[in-house]
């Protein structure tokens, strides 16, 4: 009985500590409610966020805020074409010791930070893009024959451009998957923009409040992994990804047709993990089929590769999302009859 207690008093003070961050957070992004609850999704339950879209929509000043309205450490890299990998994760140097002597010293870079905005990530070399993989995957950085680890949590945020401008490198699909979601930023409404300007044109200042502690921000992610997933939900976690294997036995039709590649298992793990955030935020303690459906977008789009058919005939991965929600039943009784 003291342990329910215990239980319903530690997903009351998520709830509070979600509300609270949003809240700061609206007090200056306007709109975007999909987006903010996207990228805190992804925050609670330990993942990075890849937020595409036009320049001016908002991203970077998301993040910004985001960082503002907790306790963490910050550092932001503006992603430029001449960056090398040795300005994310530092290098050493030659430094001389109070005898004289030469020595090397290892000189840290940005990602040794709670919160890393990576800024137009798209606009760096494929070389430079991969110099993230091992931080955003082990939360470590390899220099020098050394592994240094990143203090938890570690984050990665990164903003991109659409890949069909001018100046842009598509991400590596490895890179790619090691991003917990994948969030479309699209131009605001006509009242949003109204709001935009009310905010940016005249003399206010917007006072955000750092609410929520990294200890406590460990507490709940710690919380968001004791959340129970009934077998049947987690096998239909599982039957979406496979869905998506094109060539195997598996596979939907849809698949076969216009995929190259499908989900990996970290597709299955997104979706789990952030069911259990959605269903926390909703006062639940358990997964619903729902949940895990609400965030299969966010969490597939980036991970299946298109081949040439669906991208002459302008299919999007959206679009294969929603057949697969349409054709996978969600209990396997309905498969069998």
């Amino acid at each position: 009985m003291q342990e329910d207690k215990d239980k319903e008093k530690r997903i009351e003070e998520f709830r509070e500590s979600y509300r609270s961050v949003k809240s700061e957070i609206g007090k200056t992004i306007v709109g975007n409610t999909e987006i903010v609850d996207g990228t805190l999704m992804a925050l609670f339950a330990g993942g990075h966020v890849l937020l595409e879209g036009v320049p001016g929509l908002g991203k970077t000043l998301l993040v910004r805020t985001l960082s503002e309205v907790l306790h963490l450490s910050f550092n932001r890299i503006q992603f430029t074409p001449d960056l090398m990998p040795a300005d994310i994760l530092g290098t050493n140097m030659v430094m001389e010791d109070p005898s004289g002597r030469r020595v090397f010293e290892y000189q840290k870079g940005p990602v040794f930070a709670n919160i890393l905005l990576a800024d137009e990530i798209n606009r760096a070399t494929p070389k430079t893009q991969s110099a993230l993989l091992e931080a955003m995957q082990e939360h470590s950085v390899t220099s020098g024959g050394e592994v240094r680890k990143l203090e938890e949590p570690f984050f990665v945020l990164a903003t991109q451009n659409p890949i069909d401008q001018e100046g842009t490198y598509p991400l590596p699909e490895a890179q790619l998957d090691r991003f917990f979601f994948k969030l479309l930023v699209n131009y605001p409404s006509s009242e949003d923009l109204h709001e935009v300007l009310t905010r940016t044109t005249e003399p206010r200042k917007t006072e955000l409040k750092a609410v929520l502690s990294r200890e406590k921000l460990l507490e709940h992610m710690a919380l968001i992994r004791e959340v129970p997933v009934a077998s049947a939900v987690k096998d239909y976690a599982v039957r979406l990804v496979i869905a998506t294997h094109s060539g195997t036995e598996s596979a939907l039709d849809i698949s076969n047709r216009y995929l190259r590649f499908g989900s990996s298992p970290r597709g299955a793990q997104s979706l789990l993990l952030a069911g259990k955030v959605k269903a926390l935020i909703d006062q639940r303690f358990n997964v619903s089929f729902d949940d895990v459906q609400s965030v299969i977008h966010a969490a597939f789009r980036h991970r299946l590769i298109l081949n040439f058919e669906a991208e002459a005939e302008g299919i999007t991965t959206d679009m294969v999302i929603d057949d697969i929600l349409k054709e996978v039943p969600r209990d396997v009784a309905a498969i069998e009859a």
